[in-house]
C-alpha cells in the first residue's frame, strides 16, 4: 500500500505546481512598453539647464517617434510650465524642541496647448510628497538622503507627466 501512495503523492504535487505557474501566467503581468503620443512633436517650456527638463525630453525621445521641438511654433503641441515648487516643511519637532522630521514637498503645474494656442490639457497640478526623519549627529547623510529624494520624485513626476501626455485627445 505504500508503494501506491508514493505515486499519487508525487503527481498531485505535479498538478498543484503546473497549477500556480497557470496562475502566475495569467495575472496580466507585462512590462509597461514604449510610450504612443497622439502627436509627432513637443516643445517643453522649460530651460535647457533644468534637470527635470533634461529627464522629461530623454523620456519622451526614447518612447519613438516623438520629438522634441527647439521652439513652440513648430511643435504640435507645447508644454507650459505655470509653476514648480519645492518645499521643507517640519513635521514634529523632539524634546529639546528642535525639528525631528520633515515633509518634502515637490508641486508642480501645466499645461498643454495645440499650435493655434488652444489648451488640449487644461492647468494640472501634481503633488508629490516624501517624509524624512533628521538627526543632528548625521546631518551630511540626511542632506544626501533630501537630495535622493527629490531625485526620485522627480523621475515620479516625469512618469505622471508621460502617463498624461500619452491620452491627451488631439481634435
Amino acid at each position: 500500500m505504500k508503494q501506491s501512495a508514493h505515486p499519487i503523492r508525487k503527481s498531485l504535487s505535479l498538478i498543484s505546481i503546473l497549477c500556480m505557474l497557470l496562475m502566475l501566467t495569467a495575472c496580466g503581468f507585462a512590462l509597461r512598453g514604449a510610450v504612443a503620443f497622439p502627436f509627432n512633436s513637443i516643445f517643453i517650456g522649460l530651460p535647457l539647464n533644468s534637470p527635470l527638463g533634461g529627464e522629461l525630453k530623454r523620456n519622451i525621445r526614447s518612447s519613438g517617434q516623438t520629438t522634441i521641438a527647439a521652439d513652440a511654433k513648430s511643435a504640435d503641441v507645447a508644454l507650459e510650465v505655470l509653476g514648480e515648487t519645492r518645499e521643507k516643511v517640519i513635521l514634529s519637532y523632539n524634546s529639546q524642541g528642535r525639528a525631528r522630521e520633515y515633509n518634502l514637498l515637490y508641486n508642480f503645474r501645466f499645461r498643454v496647448v495645440d499650435k493655434d494656442g488652444k489648451e488640449v490639457l487644461t492647468p494640472t497640478g501634481i503633488s508629490l510628497k516624501r517624509t524624512i526623519s533628521f538627526n543632528e549627529s548625521q546631518v551630511l547623510a540626511k542632506e544626501s538622503e533630501e537630495v535622493l529624494l527629490y531625485r526620485d520624485m522627480q523621475s515620479d513626476l516625469v512618469q505622471q507627466i508621460m502617463r498624461r501626455l500619452a491620452v491627451l485627445k488631439m481634435d
